[in-house]
């Protein structure tokens, strides 16, 4: 008889390791210099592999950006990306026409559906002070049925995601933002429309949690039968149903049990949460295709050369806003928003 709800506990490794519906994440925190005025890095690059750096050098790296870093245009089908923009900007382009800058607590739903090309670049636009940049990004499987839904994206702005903020007994916070999902009666904002979260049944839940130093707080019960998460990622002393956990670990979760959840320490505990029921389906992954077989991965090669997914009618690989830009979004259909 299992009395704990702890399923297993494993170290993480690039990418996170995840569960179905899940497919990968990504912790991307970069200690970016002040910017050079082009919006790239004021550091020297010399010693990096242009195009190709994660080395992490002086505190950061330019991963596929020679110039400005970030990745340069690139196709995606039959997934979706879940882009958690903490710190700094992430400069956004698509074969669709669509475009923005977002970050600073903002998220963007991208459904890449029957194929979409796009670029995320990290825009240092601060010349006078550091750029720090943090993000999640989290790869969700579309089940067969959308493989082929037209691509959509959408922008969850940070002024809108619901913060829960849990005092304990001892006046000890542990703040949760609801990037998806449910927290009692507070229900995160909808997801793009084809998305295995659109479905409430599915109890997709993607969720920051930040425990103060010595925070207990008690993460609710599930349904049956989820894939439940947490990605302890900063800090020290956090215990999971009374068992200490080492930073950098993943814990996986009996779903439909109350976990407690105390930091020990005198430092902030930083965790995050990816929930969800499982679509059981098979799982063929080629880059940035996902489709259920192999044929289908070759199809897809055959369509992008055919259709480049729409081409790409921008006058770079990398483009950026303009530096002095604000958050904004585009989506090339005749929706904009500006922050």
């Amino acid at each position: 008889m299992i009395s704990t709800a702890i399923i297993q506990t494993l170290k993480l490794t690039t990418p996170w390791q995840t569960l179905d519906p899940f497919l990968f994440c990504v912790h991307h925190l970069d200690n970016y210099p002040k910017g050079d005025g082009k919006m790239g890095p004021s550091l020297s690059l010399q010693g990096r592999q242009p195009g190709n750096d994660f080395s992490g050098k002086s505190g950061f790296s330019m991963y596929h950006g020679s110039t400005v870093p970030g990745f340069p245009v690139h196709p995606h089908r039959g997934f979706e990306t879940v882009t958690v923009g903490r710190r700094g900007f992430i400069d956004h382009f698509d074969s669709l026409g669509g475009y923005g800058r977002f970050g600073n607590g903002d998220t963007q739903w991208m459904t890449a559906g029957k194929g979409v090309q796009h670029s995320e670049m990290f825009p240092l636009v601060n010349t006078e002070k550091e750029n720090p940049t943090e993000l999640f990004q989290v790869w969700l499987n579309l089940p067969r049925k959308n493989k082929f839904v037209e691509p959509e994206y959408k922008m969850l702005w940070h002024e809108d995601i619901p913060v829960i903020s849990h005092f304990d007994s001892h006046q000890r916070l542990t703040k949760i933002d609801l990037i998806a999902g449910q927290y009692g009666e507070i229900k995160a904002l909808p997801p793009t429309n084809a998305s295995w979260a659109a479905d409430p049944d599915n109890e997709v839940s993607i969720w920051t949690i930040k425990m103060a130093a010595n925070a207990i707080w008690d993460l609710p019960a599930g349904s049956s039968d989820l894939n439940r998460c947490l990605y302890f990622y900063a800090g020290t002393g956090l215990k999971v149903d009374g068992k200490l956990i080492p930073v950098n670990h993943r814990v996986d979760l009996i779903s439909d049990k109350k976990v407690a959840l105390s930091n020990g320490s005198n430092t902030v505990v930083e965790i995050l949460l990816l929930q969800g029921r499982p679509i059981n389906e098979p799982v063929v992954q080629h880059g940035p295709f996902v489709m259920n077989t192999t044929d289908e991965i070759y199809q897809t090669f055959a369509d992008y050369r055919k259709t480049n997914f729409g081409g790409w009618s921008w006058p770079s690989s990398a483009p950026v806003n303009p530096q002095q830009t604000g958050r904004f979004s585009n989506d090339g259909q005749g929706h904009k928003e500006v922050k």
